[in-house]
Parts: C-alpha cells; structure tokens; sequence
C-alpha cells in the first residue's frame, strides 16, 4: 500500500517538473508571453504617376439662354412656335393684343395735332402784339415831342408812355407763349413716340438664332409686362451647340480651381455606356453662392461655402454623338445631371505611397503662453502627417512631407525613398491605433469559398 502511494507521488513530481520544463521552453522560445502582433497590409514606396482632381457635380445648361419676358401685359392672340423649333433672329414668336395700346397711339396723335394748332395760335398772337407794338411806339415818339413843346399834359403823355410799355410786355409774353407751345409739341411728340413703341412691344421677335428650350405660355393666356414686378417668362432660347456644366465647388477645394483647366465630365444619361466627355473650365465665380447680402451671409455661417465653377463641354468629344439626319443634332439637353474631375494638378514619376498610409499624429510643442497656476510653458499639440515603416515585424513613425494625390496615391516630398515598405492599412489601424514600436504581420487574406 505503501509502495503504490511513493509511485503516486513520484509520478505527480515527474508531471509538474516536465510541466514547468515546458513553460520555461515555450517562454524561451517566444510562443507564450509574446506580445501579439496587429495584422497589417503593406505597400512599397515607389514611383507613380499622380494627376490631382476636384470632383463636384451639377447640371448642363447652354452658355447662351436667353430669358424672355414681355414688356407690356395682355393675352397671347398669336402663338407661332412650338416648344424645340429652331428659330432665326428676327423671327415672329407672338403677338399680344394690341387694342389697349392703339388706343393710347390714337390718343398720343390726338395730342401732338391739339399741341401744334395751339403752336400755330401763338405764333398767330405774337404777330397781333407787334402789330400793337409798333403802333404803340409811334405814338409814344410822336406824343413825347409834343410833351417835350409842352401841347400836352402830363398825364396824357404818362398815358401813352405805359401803352408802349404794355405792348413790349405783350410782345416779351406772345414770344414765351410760342417757346412753351413748342415744347408741348415736343412733349406730344415724344408721348407719340413712347405709345408707338409700348405698341411695337406686343409683337414678340427673336433676338437671336437658337432653340425654343422652354416654353411656358399658352395661346390665349394672359401675361404680366416687367413694367409690373418681374413679369411672365414666357420662353427661353439656347444656343445648343455649345453647353456647359455649372457645379458648384467647395472653398476648400476652389483654391486649386483655375480657368483652362481640363476637366473629365459624366453625364448620368450616358452613363449606361461608360462614356466621359472632355471640358474646360472657363469661369470661376469670385463671390461664393448665397452671399449677396448681409443677412444672408449672417444667417448662414454654418452653410457650407460654395463657389460656381463653369466648365464649357468641347464638341470634339461628342461628334459621333450628332446625327443630323435623325434630328440628334444636340445630344444634351438643360438640365442633365453630371458629375465633373477638375484636373489642377499632374505629376508623372514622383515618389508616393497610397493614399491610405499616410495619417496625422499630434506633436507637442511648447507655447510663451504660461499657465496662471504652475507658471511653466503650456504645450500646445500640433498634427504632423507621418507614415509607419515595416521593418522586421517592428514598425517606424516617420514623419513626411505630402504633395499632390489623387483618389490612390499621395506624392512623398521628403522622409520617405525608394523601396521602403509602410503599412497601409486597415484605415482604423493605421489613423488612430498604430504607434512606434507596435509588432505587426502581414494579414492574410481569406479564400473565397
């Protein structure tokens, strides 16, 4: 019994020193104890070429529309043409009725004749006075020799002398008289002039060749002159052969925005058959969208800022487009949506990693501002962009200096050559929790079943 109860403890002893063995082996040889290592995607730093772009998205529109609107109001008596004509400068859109206005033509003419027969009139009195005039003079010559030999009174001749007087007078008036019945007639004339052309306006032209792009009045319908508010837009007409896309840009990516610029456009009706169009930017507004006003720009500090960038479609990348013959003269139409690349930027064979290796981490650096209490300097935390070197397992924050990128890669202006391997991802791993001295491996991808 005794001799089975040794064998026990033996055998005990014998397990917990190759128990102990075992750990001390397996610690040694770095399979427990280990710290565990991030799994991690890499990428080499190399060469690459890297065109920088601004997206944005907006709508085509014509470079040319122009907006018409009547000047004066009444209904529609002729409506000539048809929402897509085509129509030639000078040509006869509408007409509005007219009755109202010839009336007021009427009028004017009655007027100007009522004008010039009172001009007539005073030109006639202004010859009675001088008659009167030089009546009045010779009798004021003759009488004041007689006063002058004493055959007259005094009274008599004071008599003649204030007719002379009043005939001048009478003269000086009749010329004034004529002078304002001349401009009542300038002032008929011109009235005549204003209801002739309030009278030519009910007659709508064209002002210039183009498309009937919109049109929004129907025959009969009345409309409202721009002499009253803003008035009735009753059509537009565009040029179609030259379009453009209006988007608007963000403030902070304006800045890299410069007219000539190249740009790649989708148009979302093309984008069924993958097709890109080429353009230019040719206008860059200098006043961001909604800031016309104080109180505007007051109420909206939170809105995000936004300036309109025009970028004219070249024809030469839409010609197989055109066909004439089955009246697809204009492939786009106002008011497609499209999505818009700027091209600011390109640099062909710079360094560069992608885009996703390159994070910020805060730099402390001490300030002259002084805290009140322990009066020692405040350190203030400044991002710097750094990237993470695999090297043995083991990696290295470095920071690095950034130029150019586009949606993959980022230009390396120094920190970083040739050949160096930088951890790339996970995004996570890379922007929040990696840091010098972390273990990591390379992660393995998973078979798809």
């Amino acid at each position: 019994m005794k001799r089975s109860s040794n064998r026990i403890w033996w055998i005990l002893g014998v397990v917990v020193i190759l128990l102990f063995g075992g750990l001390f082996i397996a610690k040694s040889a770095g399979w427990i104890g280990k710290e565990k290592a991030e799994e991690a995607t890499f990428s080499v730093v190399k060469a690459a070429d890297i065109v920088e772009r601004v997206s944005a998205s907006g709508k085509v529109q014509p470079e040319v529309e122009i907006k018409i609107s009547p000047d004066v109001s009444g209904e529609i008596i002729e409506l000539k043409i048809h929402e897509g004509d085509s129509v030639v400068k000078g040509q006869l859109l509408l007409r509005i009725r007219p009755d109202n206005y010839e009336s007021l033509v009427a009028r004017a003419k009655a007027a100007l004749n009522q004008s010039k027969a009172s001009y007539e009139q005073t030109k006639s009195a202004l010859g009675q006075v001088d008659a009167q005039l030089i009546r009045a003079q010779a009798d004021y010559n003759r009488n004041k020799k007689l006063y002058a030999d004493k055959v007259i009174s005094d009274a008599d001749f004071e008599t003649v002398e204030a007719n002379y007087k009043v005939a001048r007078q009478n003269v000086e008036s009749a010329r004034a008289n004529i002078e304002a019945a001349r401009f009542a007639v300038e002032s008929a004339d011109a009235g005549l002039r204003d209801a002739n052309e309030t009278l030519r306006k009910t007659t709508i032209y064209a002002p210039s060749n183009g498309i009937i792009s919109k049109l929004d009045v129907e025959l009969g319908e009345r409309v409202v002159g721009t002499s009253q508010m803003a008035g009735t837009e009753m059509l537009r007409i565009a040029n179609l052969n030259n379009m453009e896309v209006r988007v608007n840009v963000n403030e902070n990516d304006i800045v890299r925005v410069n007219v000539g610029d190249s740009v790649i456009i989708d148009v979302d009706a093309y984008s069924y058959s993958g097709r890109k169009f080429k353009g230019l930017v040719t206008s860059i507004a200098n006043t961001a969208n909604g800031s016309g006003s104080l109180s505007a720009a007051a109420s909206s500090t939170d809105a995000v800022t936004e300036f309109e960038v025009k970028i004219r479609i070249l024809p030469e990348s839409y010609l197989d487009l055109v066909d004439r013959k089955n009246k697809r003269s204009f492939p786009f139409r106002p008011g497609m949506t499209a999505s818009v690349e700027v091209v600011t930027d390109r640099k062909n064979g710079v360094l560069s990693v992608p885009i996703a290796s390159v994070t910020t981490r805060s730099e402390e650096k001490e300030t002259a501002t002084a805290d009140p209490q322990s009066q020692k300097p405040r350190a203030e935390a400044r991002p710097q962009e750094v990237v993470f070197i695999h090297k043995n397992g083991v990696v290295e924050m470095r920071p690095v200096k950034t130029g150019i990128s586009d949606f993959e890669n980022i230009e390396i202006l120094s920190g970083l050559k040739a050949g160096e391997e930088v951890v790339s991802g996970p995004f996570t791993l890379v922007s929040k929790t990696l840091k010098a001295g972390d273990k990591v491996m390379k992660k393995v991808e998973k078979e798809k079943k």
